[in-house]
């Protein structure tokens, strides 16, 4: 098998390319890793360098790509499937890479930023950044309240890459800085991608893993 996937189940930017390689059944071969494990870590650390996931390992084309929208666009590139997750037409195209950016920057990093708060020594806790992280989140549902009045998804009526990106920052993002009722139109996407079998799919293969996410720490 030409691809290699190295990841974890439970890390958010990891979900990305999950979905992607599902939406096309793309075959890879999964390898999960453990950065508390000293071998586990060395190893990924001979691919991933900064020890970042995910990262795809292309034997076939002798080729190592970092970060999660890259690697999307690679199979985009190399190994198309069905579900063209990156528009041919190029005005589309750049349509769903802004709207990709606007997840991983707008909704994930600031879920994150929230999620690693609650994971640091309680002397070592930074409650100001927490809420300027929570205002940036619910700035950034604003957006996205405005955005989904009348599209099916992220970029109109086509699951595209965005969605790909959607899918998780939403979801972990509700788990720290929930939607509410002053969201409706967030809610009822965030339920479509729920409702997405390949989405559906990731989550499941997590489940065993949820147990690690700080839910009720602060």
């Amino acid at each position: 098998m030409s691809l290699t996937l190295h990841f974890h189940p439970l890390a958010s930017f990891c979900w990305k390319p999950l979905i992607a390689f599902y939406e096309n059944g793309t075959p890879f071969r999964p390898v999960i890793v453990d950065l508390g494990d000293e071998q586990s870590r060395a190893a990924f650390l001979k691919v991933s360098p900064t020890g970042k996931m995910p990262a795809l390992r292309d034997d076939a084309r002798d080729r190592t790509v970092l970060e999660s929208t890259i690697v999307i666009e690679y199979l985009a590139a190399y190994y198309p499937g069905p579900v063209e997750l990156v528009p041919a037409d190029i005005d589309l195209a750049i349509k769903v890479r802004q709207a990709d950016r606007f997840y991983d920057f707008y909704v994930q990093e600031p879920m994150q930023k929230i999620v690693g708060d609650r994971l640091r020594p309680k002397d070592k806790t930074d409650p100001f950044g927490v809420e300027e992280a929570r205002a940036q989140l619910r700035n950034s549902y604003a957006i996205v309240e405005q955005e989904m009045q009348s599209k099916t998804w992220a970029v109109g009526e086509t699951f595209t890459m965005a969605d790909c990106s959607a899918s998780p920052a939403l979801f972990y993002a509700n788990k720290v800085e929930p939607f509410g009722d002053k969201f409706p139109a967030v809610k009822r996407y965030h339920d479509r991608l729920l409702a997405r079998p390949t989405f559906a799919r990731v989550i499941e293969e997590a489940q065993p893993y949820f147990k690690l996410f700080p839910y009720n720490n602060g």
